[in-house]
C-alpha cells in the first residue's frame, strides 16, 4: 500500500476514529495497523487511557518485531476501548470509533479500531488482542476475519495486560489467506497457509445450547449458514463463563490496584465501575476459576470429536447503535468460554446483504493451521471477504 495516500485517507475519515496515531515515518509496502495497546518502537502506548507516560515506547513487543523481520510496516496504533475492557471502543479519551457499515452503530470492542481500519483498508490488515472476544466481536460486526490463536502461541510480552492468563493477541483481515499470512509473521513460523479448498468441504458442527437469544437478523443469517449441520453434545457456554468471570475480574483489578486508588479520576467511569467488579472476587473464588480450565479445555477437545470444527454465532446481535444500554453480554456470550479454555478460534463474515453477521470456527489446541484450512474452504464456498466496507 502506498503510505502517503493510507495517511491522507485515515485522516479523511477520521470521523471512524480508526486510529489514536499514525506513524508519519511508515513508507510504502504491507502496512500493518496495531491496537494501541502493543508497543511499537518510537509511538506512544496508551492503551487506550490516560495513565501511561506519554513516552515513545523504548522497543518493539516480539510480535512487533517478528512483524518487521519480514518487511512490513506499522501505519498507527489503532482505536480501542480503555483499557481493553469493553465492547463498544466508546473511547471518552481518544474518540468514539464508528461501524463502517453504519456511523451510528458501534464498531465493537474492545479492538474496534483494528477491525475499521481493515474494514476501510486504512491498512493491509491489523493486530488485535483478544480476552473474551475482543478481536472476535469487532471482527463480526464490521465483517472482517480476527483470529484468536491457540492462547500462547503468540507472544504477550509488550502487551499493555487487561488478564494475562487469557490474553491473546491476534491478526485481523479482509480474508482468510491474508489473516494466515498475518499469523506466520507475527509467530515467526510458517505452514498457515492453508491452500487453495478445491472441492473439500470440513466436517462441522453446532454444539447444543449455543445458538439461543439471537436478534432477527443474526438468526436469519445463522439458520441459513447453519442449515443441515448435525448439533452434538458440547460442554455449556454457562458453566465456561462462570469459571471465566473470576479469572477475569480478579486479573484485571490487581493490575490497575493503584491507579484505582491513586488516580480514579483518569478513568471513564464505565471501566472504573468494570474495575471496580474485581474486588468483589475472593482468593477461592479466583483459584476456583483457574482449577477448572484444565478440565474443561479437556471436556471441550472431547467433545469436538472428530470433527474438523464447530460453528457457532460470533454474537447474539448485529451492531448496536452507539450508546444502546444492555448489549455487553449479548456481545461477549459465545466468545468468552474460548479464552478460558485456549482454543482457536476464527471469526468470519457470513453471506448477507444487511448489517455483518460473523460466526465463529472452533478448532483444536495447537491446530491453527487446520483452523486456518476450515475457513478458508468456507469463505470459498461462501463467496464472502473479497469487498470493502460500505461507507455508513
Amino acid at each position: 500500500m502506498d503510505a502517503a495516500a493510507t495517511r491522507q485517507r485515515a485522516t479523511e475519515l477520521g470521523r471512524y476514529g480508526a486510529y489514536i496515531s499514525l506513524n508519519e515515518q511508515a513508507e510504502s509496502g504491507e502496512l500493518v495497523a496495531v491496537k494501541d495497546n502493543v508497543d511499537v518502537l518510537g509511538m506512544v502506548t496508551t492503551a487506550g487511557g490516560r495513565h501511561l507516560p506519554e513516552t515513545p515506547a523504548a522497543a518493539d513487543a516480539p510480535i512487533i518485531a517478528a512483524v518487521k523481520s519480514t518487511g512490513a510496516q506499522v501505519i498507527g496504533k489503532t482505536n480501542m476501548h480503555e483499557y481493553a475492557f469493553g465492547v463498544t471502543t466508546g473511547n471518552v479519551h481518544h474518540g468514539t470509533a464508528r461501524n463502517p457499515h453504519d456511523l451510528e452503530r458501534v464498531p465493537g470492542g474492545s479492538s474496534g479500531g483494528s477491525a475499521v481500519a481493515v474494514s476501510l483498508q486504512l491498512c493491509d490488515w491489523a493486530i488485535g488482542t483478544d480476552t473474551g472476544g475482543s478481536t472476535r466481536i469487532p471482527a463480526g460486526l464490521c465483517g472482517v476475519v480476527g483470529l484468536k490463536p491457540t492462547t500462547g502461541l503468540l507472544s504477550i510480552e509488550g502487551i499493555f495486560p487487561l488478564a494475562e492468563t487469557l490474553d491473546a493477541p491476534g491478526p485481523m483481515a479482509r480474508d482468510v489467506r491474508t489473516a494466515a499470512r498475518a499469523l506466520e509473521s507475527l509467530s515467526g513460523l510458517s505452514g498457515f497457509d492453508p491452500g487453495q479448498p478445491g472441492d473439500w468441504q470440513p466436517d462441522l458442527a453446532v454444539p447444543l445450547g449455543w445458538e439461543e437469544g439471537l436478534d432477527e437478523p443474526t438468526q436469519r443469517v445463522w439458520d441459513a449458514v447453519s442449515d443441515g449441520l448435525p448439533r452434538i453434545e458440547f460442554p455449556g457456554w454457562k458453566a465456561l463463563e462462570d469459571a471465566f468471570q473470576p479469572i477475569l475480574f480478579a486479573e484485571a483489578s490487581s493490575y490497575h490496584l493503584e491507579w484505582l486508588r491513586e488516580q480514579p479520576e483518569l478513568y471513564s467511569e464505565d471501566v472504573r465501575n468494570t474495575l471496580n467488579l474485581g474486588f468483589k472476587v475472593s482468593g477461592a473464588g479466583y483459584l476456583w476459576g483457574m482449577r477448572q480450565r484444565e478440565p474443561m479445555r479437556e471436556a471441550v477437545t472431547r467433545a469436538l470429536g472428530s470433527y474438523d470444527a464447530v460453528m457457532i454465532p460470533n454474537t447474539t446481535i448485529v451492531a448496536p447503535l452507539i450508546g444502546e444500554p444492555h448489549v455487553r453480554e449479548k456481545l461477549l456470550r459465545y466468545t468468552r468460554p474460548f479464552n478460558l479454555t485456549g482454543h482457536p478460534v476464527i471469526t468470519m463474515p457470513a453471506p448477507t446483504p444487511g448489517l455483518p453477521v460473523g460466526v465463529q470456527l472452533v478448532g483444536r489446541i495447537g491446530e491453527d493451521a487446520a483452523l486456518l484450512r476450515v475457513a478458508a474452504a468456507l469463505e470459498a464456498r461462501w463467496g464472502v471477504g473479497t469487498e470493502p466496507a460500505v461507507l455508513g
